[in-house]
């Protein structure tokens, strides 16, 4: 029996399907001090992916948005960048330039994103002219129907080869720019399309054996995307391959997660099941558009008393 199918049959216990969404529900339900408020707002701004991937993008859509990236509040430094902008390829080397120097990621989809239904070799070129056009992250998409096909090795072996042409790209780019360059894997389980949560556990484990420094719910591009019990179930995946071998993965839900109240129901979850040593933004992400300025209109309220137009904040 092969390395892979002894870690899955020791870990495949099922879900309690009841038990992890009356969990999900009680943590999602805990409240917070209003003045540990503005700190919860500022750690969920500093963990977000702040994503634009729609067929119309343009030049002009991500500088918006990288200049919010940048400058969340631009009249209130106490509030700092998000982690990551994620884009489509072709949009990188833009938000390259208009990223420079300011240390925020820059994250693209790849692997035949959203559908993941290309042969690997297109995978493979995909993945390394996203890094060489700039990307320092990405988050590729894993081949939903191979898995529920029961190919589980297939799945396995193309994110190591997907995680092995990330490590010897950004070496290649390392060793001709003379400088240290990392590239981080996130792997996209599309949970809507996994069909049982014994399943995405599953996938957990794959995405993480392979090599994924993330793993992450959805594309955004299936519902349902992103919810508390499917992050649950992975964040306890995370905590139960950290507890075998000493690995941390990194967790990101996307897709769905628009409000504060939202947000802060993620953290109270990722704080009771993987602990303080989670609670940044190398080890979680938000994948979102919408989502920060619902956090900023927050933070205003906090600190003034009443909430402000939505008319004072940029529509992304």
């Amino acid at each position: 029996m092969d390395k892979l199918s002894t870690f899955l049959k020791e870990f495949r216990n099922p879900v309690d399907e009841i038990g992890t969404k009356e969990r999900a529900a009680f943590l999602s339900g805990r409240s917070i001090k209003n003045e540990s408020k503005i700190d919860f707002i500022k750690l969920a701004v500093s963990m977000i992916d702040l994503t634009t991937l729609e067929g119309k993008d343009t030049k002009g859509k991500v500088f918006s948005i990288c200049q919010k990236a940048k400058y969340p509040l631009p009249d209130d430094d106490s509030i700092g960048s998000v982690a990551a902008v994620c884009v489509y390829p072709n949009m990188i080397s833009d938000v390259a330039k208009f990223l420079d120097g300011t240390g925020i990621h820059i994250a693209s989809v790849a692997t035949a994103f959203p559908s993941g239904q290309y042969p690997l070799k297109l995978k493979i070129e995909d993945t390394i002219k996203a890094i060489e056009s700039g990307a320092d992250e990405i988050d590729m998409v894993i081949s939903r129907g191979k898995f529920l096909e029961g190919d589980y090795n297939y799945v396995y072996n193309e994110i190591k080869t997907i995680k092995q042409v990330c490590e010897e790209t950004s070496k290649k780019l390392s060793d001709k720019k003379n400088q240290k360059i990392e590239v981080h894997l996130k792997v996209i389980l599309e949970t809507g399309e996994l069909e049982t949560y014994d399943n995405v556990r599953m996938a957990s484990f794959i995405g993480m054996m392979a090599g994924a420094d993330f793993i992450k719910t959805s594309t955004g591009k299936v519902q349902p995307a992103a919810t508390l019990p499917v992050t649950l179930i992975m964040l306890e995946a995370i905590r139960d391959f950290y507890n075998e071998t000493g690995i941390m993965t990194g967790m990101k839900p996307a897709g769905g997660i628009r409000t504060t109240k939202d947000a802060i129901s993620y953290l109270v979850m990722l704080n009771e099941t993987l602990g303080i040593n989670w609670m940044n933004n190398k080890m979680f992400r938000i994948g979102a558009s919408s989502l920060l300025n619902d956090l900023l209109m927050q933070f205003k309220k906090q600190k003034s008393g009443y909430y402000q137009s939505s008319d004072y904040f940029t529509i992304d």
